[in-house]
C-alpha cells in the first residue's frame, strides 16, 4: 500500500499570514492536532502542530533560563524563541522544516519517517502541490479495514501445515530446530523446545492466522537458555511427562499426519 491508498484528500490547511487564533479554531473544529501551512502560491511552507503552541506567552509557559545560559545561547536564538512564543501569525510560529511524501511513497517508508522524525503526520505532494496528508489516524484506519479480512486460506490439514511452515520460514525468530508442526482435523499441534514465552506466543499467532485452523495444541516446552531448566508445556503439566527430551530434536519439518503424541 502507498500514501495514496490511505491519505486524507480534503486537507485542512492554514495560510502563513493567517492569525494563529484562526488556525487554532480550525484544529479544534476539525479535531486535528496539526495542519499544513501554505504560502501565497499554495506551496507547503511549514506545519503548525500542537507542539508549536505549547510554549506561549498567553499561558506563561515560555522557557525561563538563568542569565548565564541566555548569554551562551546568544541573542539570535533568544530572539527566535521570542517570536515563536509571542508571534500572532501562523508563519511566525510554524515549524518550517517539513518532511513530506509523494502519492507513491510506500507505507513502510511513511512509518519510518514518522518514527525517525517523531512526527504524527506527513503532507502528500504532487510536485509542489498539496494533494493530501497522511496521519497516524489514517494508518490506524487502514489497519482497521484490513484486520477483519480473512486470514490465509487453507483447504485441508496438509494445506494448513504448509501455510504454517511457510509463515515460520519467513521469520528470523522461529526456531530452526526442535519444532514440529502437525495438523489433525484442523487442530495444529506445536511440539518441541522454545527458549522464551514470547516465542510460544508468536508460534501460536502464526498458526492461528491460517484460515481453517480450529484450535492449537501446545506441546512446546520452554528451556531456559542460561540455566537449562526445562518448564513443561501447558498441556503436559498435569500429565507430567517423564522428560522433556524423550525424543531427539528435529528441525522444523512436515511431520506425517497422525504422528502426534496423543
Amino acid at each position: 500500500m502507498n500514501a495514496s491508498d490511505v491519505m486524507t484528500h480534503n486537507v485542512v490547511s492554514a495560510e502563513q499570514n493567517a492569525p494563529i487564533g484562526d488556525a487554532i479554531r480550525l484544529m479544534l473544529d476539525h479535531r486535528i492536532s496539526g495542519l499544513p501551512v501554505v504560502d501565497g502560491s499554495g506551496k507547503v511552507a511549514g506545519m503548525l502542530t500542537e507542539g508549536d503552541l505549547l510554549r506561549r506567552a498567553e499561558t506563561r509557559t515560555e522557557r525561563q533560563r538563568p542569565r548565564w545560559l541566555e548569554f551562551l545561547l546568544g541573542p539570535s536564538r533568544l530572539a527566535d524563541e521570542y517570536v515563536r512564543t509571542h508571534g500572532r501569525k501562523v508563519g511566525e510560529i510554524m515549524t518550517e522544516d517539513v518532511v513530506s511524501v509523494t502519492e507513491d511513497t510506500p507505507l513502510a517508508e511513511i512509518v519510518q519517517l514518522m518514527e525517525r522524525h517523531r512526527i504524527k503526520r506527513l503532507p502528500v505532494l504532487r510536485g509542489d502541490v498539496l494533494v493530501g496528508i497522511v496521519s497516524r489516524a489514517d494508518l490506524v484506519r487502514a489497519v482497521a479495514q484490513l484486520v477483519d479480512k480473512e486470514p490465509t486460506s487453507a483447504s485441508d490439514d496438509d494445506e494448513i501445515q504448509k501455510c504454517v511452515l511457510a509463515e515460520l520460514a519467513k521469520t528470523t525468530w522461529a526456531p530452526r530446530a526442535g519444532i514440529t508442526v502437525v495438523v489433525n482435523d484442523g487442530i495444529v499441534e506445536l511440539d518441541g523446545a522454545i527458549t522464551s514465552e514470547k516465542g510460544r506466543e508468536a508460534l501460536r499467532v502464526a498458526a492461528e492466522n491460517v484460515r481453517g485452523v480450529k484450535g492449537i495444541r501446545d506441546r512446546l516446552v520452554w528451556v531456559e537458555p542460561v540455566s537449562g531448566m526445562v518448564i513443561d508445556a501447558p498441556e503436559d503439566k498435569q500429565a507430567k511427562a517423564p522428560a522433556a527430551y524423550d525424543h531427539p530434536t528435529q528441525p522444523i519439518h512436515n511431520a506425517p499426519r497422525g504422528s502426534s503424541r496423543d
